[in-house]
């Protein structure tokens, strides 16, 4: 069977600094039509930064869209012309304060595709040295770091919900599980 929708007519109703928001329309399978509204991305990073004694830096930020302050890895957009690899040394050292010669890319993933196209790339970074943070004027950023073990707990409980960093928490755990 062909899963593919065909698109027919693409409208763009909206550019803004992060995302625009289009509305397509598709035609389906059964040669019937729908309307499918889609938020573009430019894409994001996130990085796993893991100290050498074994902690993990987070970032604790208000997030107006839930209305929240969540504990997140480091994450940022993609500016253009930039490669995932140095957007997320630019935003480790931003956010955290750290810089690193050992960031590896890990895997991408697509953060919502029943509307949106944001793919986020992960990267590791290890051999981290501090040398102050750089945070954007607009970003109020708190560091802090945990073990390992103490974010899966977190997960569990429900303190962590942010869905790149309980990834990237998981993958921590997996390459520190593997390492002992």
């Amino acid at each position: 069977m062909c899963y593919e929708e065909k698109t027919m007519k693409s409208e763009r109703i909206y550019e803004g600094k992060i995302v625009n928001l289009r509305i397509d329309t598709v035609e389906l399978p059964d040669k019937k039509y729908s309307k499918r509204e889609i938020v573009e991305h430019p894409g994001a990073v996130g990085i796993i930064p893991i100290t050498d004694d074994g902690y993990m830096i987070l970032v604790k930020q208000f997030r107006k869209a839930v209305e929240k302050v969540l504990l997140e890895i480091p994450a940022g957009k993609i500016e253009i012309n930039e490669e995932p690899k140095e957007t997320a040394l630019r935003e480790l050292y931003e956010e955290t304060g750290y810089q690193t010669d050992n960031m590896e890319y890990l895997f991408e993933f697509y953060t919502s595709p029943g509307f949106s196209n944001e793919k986020v790339y992960m990267f590791l970074a290890k051999e981290l040295y501090y040398v102050g943070q750089n945070v954007n004027k607009d970003e109020y950023i708190e560091i802090e770091k945990f073990k390992i073990e103490d974010l899966m707990d977190m997960i569990e409980r429900g303190e962590i919900n942010d869905s790149k960093t309980m990834i990237g928490i998981y993958y921590a755990n997996m390459y520190i599980n593997q390492k002992k």
